[in-house]
């Protein structure tokens, strides 16, 4: 059960990980040992799933976002696998959802220019059998990326 704490401790999570236990435990009243203890039982039931640092796409020369919406012929739990596995396997692709609706997935894709792209679009295409449709769309400007949830 995730109580008043938790999500304090939370939301100072996703705005910065780096924190130390010490201010952590200061901006929740409670001393680093039961605040400590509240985190490693948030990771233990995968509340928390990690920790990462957070990158500048543009800084790296991915500055080409995509989303691809594909629809498929098959659906038997095979190819689904297949097709998951293919994707996953795919660097490029930072997010993957079967979707409800005209399409039946959509990925977003990072990459560093249309040339970069297009090479991602033959290595999908060609390595899994029965897509249908592949519809892509690009991103223009970004105006607000995140990963903080709303808590």
């Amino acid at each position: 059960m995730v109580d008043k704490i938790d999500r304090k401790l939370l939301s100072m999570l996703q705005q910065d990980c780096t924190q130390s236990i010490n201010v952590l435990a200061e901006a929740v009243n409670l001393t680093t040992t039961p605040c400590w203890k509240r985190l490693k039982r948030l990771e233990d039931e995968g509340i928390i799933r990690g920790r990462v640092a957070l990158l500048d796409n543009e800084k790296l020369g991915l500055d080409l976002t995509a989303f691809v919406l594909i629809k498929t012929q098959h659906h038997s739990s095979d190819w689904y696998q297949h097709f998951v596995d293919q994707v996953a396997a795919l660097p490029e692709v930072l997010g993957f959802y079967r979707m409800a609706g005209e399409y039946d997935y959509l990925l977003q894709v990072q990459v560093a220019d249309m040339k970069s792209y297009d090479s991602f679009y033959k290595r999908l295409v060609n390595g899994v059998p029965g897509l249908i449709d592949v519809t892509s769309s690009f991103a223009m400007e970004r105006i607000k990326s995140t990963t903080e949830l709303p808590l």
